[in-house]
């Protein structure tokens, strides 16, 4: 999984529009993540395929976005990896 994925579908807890992900993966990201219009956009429309996310009924002009229980469980299996990783670099390093 890419960081930006992990950062969308970490945004997408709660629901929100493309700008509120832009926002919220900068956010989270410490603003090492900027996302642009076309990476997002693609992003949601994979994610989508993939069946880890899903559109909210449309209420006015923004769609918004929000994760599905794959999409939660995904993300859950990505944290268990990245903990891993970070635990073998650690042991490895002798930074316990």
């Amino acid at each position: 999984m890419t960081e930006a994925v992990y950062y969308i579908l970490l945004a997408l807890i709660e629901p929100k529009h493309g700008y509120g992900i832009m926002q919220q993966t900068s956010e989270l990201s410490g603003g090492r993540l900027s996302l642009s219009a076309g990476t997002l956009y693609g992003a949601l429309a994979s994610l989508q395929e993939k069946g880890w996310i899903e559109p909210l009924p449309e209420e006015g002009r923004k769609k918004e976005y929000r994760i599905t229980e794959r999409g939660v469980q995904v993300l859950r299996e990505e944290i268990t990896r990245l903990e891993e990783l970070v635990k073998n670099g650690k042991a490895l390093l002798t930074l316990q």
